[in-house]
Formats: C-alpha cells, structure tokens, sequence
C-alpha cells in the first residue's frame, strides 16, 4: 500500500555526498567543514603534497651518502650461453655489434658491449666487441675462435 510517508528514492538515483555551504540545518553550514582557522580554511588554498607547512621537509632532514661515478661505463652484456644458442644464425660472419642487434641480443648499437663467460661454447666464432671477460676469453678461443677488442 502506497502511503505518501513511504515513499522512497530508486535505488541509485540518490548520490550519498556531503553537501556543504547549505545552511546551518544541513550540519555543514558556518565553516564548512573547513575548520574556523588556518591556511586551508581561506578560500584558493593549495599546496604542494610534500610541502610540510614551513617544517625542515623530509628530502632536507634526512642524511645523504654514497658517490655517483659521472665517468661509469653502462656495458650491455652477452653470455657465451646466449652466442651459442644464435651461433647458427651468425654463420661464417664475423659476429659484430650490429649483428648482435639484429638477433636481439642488444637492445641499442650506441651502448658498448661487454661479453661474459657464463656457459659453454661450441661454435667457431669471431667477435668484435667493446670487451670479454677473462673467462669469455678463454672459452672463445678453445672453441677455435677469435676476438677482437673494438
């Protein structure tokens, strides 16, 4: 039975939000729940998120340490396991950076490459790169191949 004092909103069609500025009656009259002082209770009040109301901020509290080297050297590095795996593809090639590229064992031709031990190597092989690791080194060339420091 429909009575007039039980009528109701569609569910849904009501947004549950806090409506301010609308009278004292509504509870979020005065301030607006903005408290009574204060930078944030102005109107155009804004800050930074890490802005700590003129305290020391935490990036100046805490201590710093370490050293960053400006003349370090970001190798891309290969292992002999990776060379074995596309030593088919290579050929009789001589196995350079743009070839490495072109497999996708490089991402980028501009950074140097440095070749690592890690694995065995069967295939005769001639390399020319940026660098080799003794064991690199070692393995390349009891497999009969060569390097070549670029």
């Amino acid at each position: 039975m429909d009575i007039l004092s039980n009528l109701k909103y569609a569910k849904g069609s009501r947004k549950n939000r806090k409506r301010v500025g609308r009278g004292e009656g509504s509870g979020h009259g005065g301030t607006s729940t903005r408290g009574m002082n204060g930078q944030m209770s102005r109107s155009g009040s804004k800050h930074k998120a890490w802005f700590e109301g003129g305290q020391m901020p935490l990036q100046r509290r805490i201590p710093k340490f370490g050293f960053t080297n400006i003349f370090r050297v970001e190798f891309q590095v290969v292992n002999i396991s990776s060379l074995e795996k596309h030593a088919e593809k290579f050929g009789s090639d001589v196995v350079t950076i743009e070839v490495l590229k072109k497999n996708g064992l490089v991402s980028s031709s501009k950074r140097p490459v440095k070749i690592l031990g890690q694995g065995d190597l069967k295939a005769k092989l001639q390399i020319e790169v940026n660098a080799f690791s003794n064991s690199a080194k070692e393995k390349i060339e009891k497999a009969g191949g060569s390097i070549k420091q670029i």
